[in-house]
C-alpha cells in the first residue's frame, strides 16, 4: 500500500534539501559503499574518526531520532536537528566543531543560492528537478515546470544601467517568492531567466498562477515609469501531459515561452464562459469610448442617430426584462485601483482597466500592436469575481505615461 503523502509538504531550507538528497542517494547504495561515504561525511562535519560500522549506526540513529521527534512533536523535524542531537548525545560534537559546522552550513547555502536574488540557483534546479520528477512518478502526481524571462530586459538594462537591471531582477524574484506555496520552488537559472517547480499542479492551476505573477510584476514596476514594455514572459510544461523526462519538459516550456515572446496567440475559443448580457448597437460605438478618470453618464447623440439606435436596440432587447437599457449607464473610473485585464487566449498579456461601463471598457497598454480587432479578455476588477468577455476595439489614442489607451465594446 502506498504511504500517505502530505499534499503540501513544508518547504525545505538549503541545508535540509542537501540532507534529503543525501538520504535518497544513500538508499540506493550498497551497505559497504554507504559506510565508506558516511565515514568521510562524519569526518567532515564533526572532525571525528569513526569506523564504517559506527557511522552506519549513527546514521540509522539519526533517521530513527527524526521520526521519533516528529511523532512526539506532531510536526516535521529536520534531519539536520536529529543529526546534531545524535552526535551531541554520543559525545561527538563539541563547541569548536559547532563553529566549523556553521561555516559549512554557510558554504552549503552559498552553493545552492543565487547571490543577487536569493533564489535557488541553476545547479540546485538541475539536481532538484530530477528528484521532484521522481517523486511525482512514484506517487502519480502532476508536476508543473514554468520558465520565465523578462520581456525586453536587455533594452532596459542598456538604457538605465546594470544597477537598475539588478533591481528589476530582484523585484521579479520577490514577485515569484511572494506568490508561491510552501511546497513550490523558485530558481534563477540564467541572466534574466527564472524557473518554478510546482508539485501537484495541473495546467489550469499553473496557468492561473503565471497570469497572476505577470500582473503582480507589472503592478510592482509601474511606479518606475520605464517607458519600455518590460514584462514576465513564461512557458509552461506539465508532467506527464507534456512529457516524462526533464529535457523534454524543459524543451516544451522553452518553446511555449518563445511563442509568447513572439506574440503568438492561440485561436479564440468559440465558447465564452461569461459575457456582458447584451451587445451595443453599432451606431453607439463612438458613444462607447470611455472618458478618462471620471464617472459620467453617456453623451447624447443627434436625434436621427438616436432614433435609429433606439429602433435597432428595441428590436433586439426585451424591454420588460432589461428595463429599456439604452446607453444611460455611468462609467466607473478604475484608474486608481489595481483593476487589470488578461488579454488573449492561452498566452495572455496584461493591460490596465481604466474605466468600465455597461457597454464597454477602456484599457491602457504598452503593447497595442498585440490587440486585434476582436479579442478575448478576463477582467479582474476589485470586489467582483473575474469575468471572461469578448471585446471589439473601436478606439485607440494616447494614454498616460506614454501608454496607449484602447476603448472596447462588449460583444457576444
Amino acid at each position: 500500500m502506498m504511504p500517505p503523502v502530505d499534499p503540501n509538504p513544508p518547504r525545505w531550507s538549503a541545508e535540509e534539501s542537501f540532507l534529503e538528497l543525501l538520504t535518497d542517494t544513500l538508499d540506493t547504495m550498497e551497505r559497504p559503499n554507504r559506510g565508506q561515504f558516511l565515514q568521510r561525511f562524519f569526518r567532515s562535519i564533526a572532525q571525528v574518526e569513526l569506523s564504517e560500522a559506527q557511522c552506519l549506526d549513527l546514521w540509522d540513529q539519526a533517521l530513527a531520532r527524526k521520526l521519533e521527534l516528529s511523532e512526539s512533536l506532531g510536526k516535521r523535524v529536520a534531519l539536520q536537528a536529529a543529526l546534531v542531537d545524535v552526535l551531541a548525545s554520543g559525545g561527538h560534537l563539541r563547541l569548536p566543531i559547532l563553529m566549523e559546522y556553521e561555516e559549512l552550513r554557510k558554504l552549503q547555502i552559498n552553493a545552492t543560492t543565487d547571490p543577487l536574488t536569493n533564489l535557488y540557483n541553476r545547479r540546485f534546479f538541475d539536481d532538484y528537478f530530477g528528484k521532484e520528477l521522481n517523486r511525482s512518478m512514484r506517487y502519480a502526481h502532476k508536476l508543473a515546470l514554468v520558465i520565465f524571462d523578462l520581456h525586453r530586459f536587455k533594452e532596459v538594462n542598456d538604457r538605465f544601467g546594470h544597477l537598475q537591471g539588478d533591481t528589476l531582477l530582484q523585484m521579479a524574484a520577490s514577485t515569484l517568492r511572494k506568490s508561491l506555496r510552501t511546497s513550490d520552488y523558485a530558481f534563477r537559472i540564467g541572466g534574466d531567466e527564472f524557473a518554478l517547480l510546482l508539485p501537484q499542479s495541473d495546467t489550469e492551476k499553473a496557468s492561473t498562477l503565471c497570469r497572476r505573477l505577470r500582473a503582480a510584476y507589472a503592478a510592482s514596476i509601474e511606479p518606475l515609469n520605464l517607458g519600455t514594455p518590460l514584462a514576465l514572459d513564461y512557458g509552461l510544461a506539465v508532467y506527464p501531459d507534456d512529457g516524462e523526462l526533464p529535457d523534454v519538459l524543459i524543451r516544451v516550456a522553452d518553446e511555449r515561452l518563445y511563442q509568447l515572446k513572439n506574440g503568438t496567440r492561440a485561436a479564440a475559443s468559440p465558447s465564452v464562459a461569461r459575457t456582458i448580457p447584451r451587445r451595443v448597437a453599432p451606431e453607439q460605438d463612438n458613444d462607447a469610448i470611455p472618458k478618462r478618470n471620471s464617472v459620467e453618464p453617456s453623451r447624447s447623440v443627434d436625434a436621427k442617430t438616436d432614433a435609429k439606435t433606439d429602433a435597432k436596440t428595441d428590436a433586439k432587447i426585451d424591454t420588460k426584462k432589461t428595463g429599456a437599457e439604452r446607453r444611460r449607464w455611468e462609467r466607473v473610473s478604475l484608474a486608481n485601483t489595481k483593476a487589470y485585464a488578461l488579454v488573449g487566449e492561452g498566452v495572455e498579456h496584461t493591460a490596465r482597466v481604466m474605466d468600465l461601463g455597461y457597454g464597454g471598457v477602456a484599457l491602457e497598454t504598452t503593447r497595442p500592436e498585440e490587440f486585434s480587432e476582436t479579442f478575448q479578455a478576463v477582467l479582474h476588477v476589485p470586489i467582483l469575481p473575474p469575468v471572461r468577455v469578448s471585446l471589439r476595439r473601436i478606439y485607440q489614442g494616447q494614454g498616460n505615461a506614454g501608454e496607449t489607451r484602447i476603448g472596447c465594446l462588449f460583444v457576444t
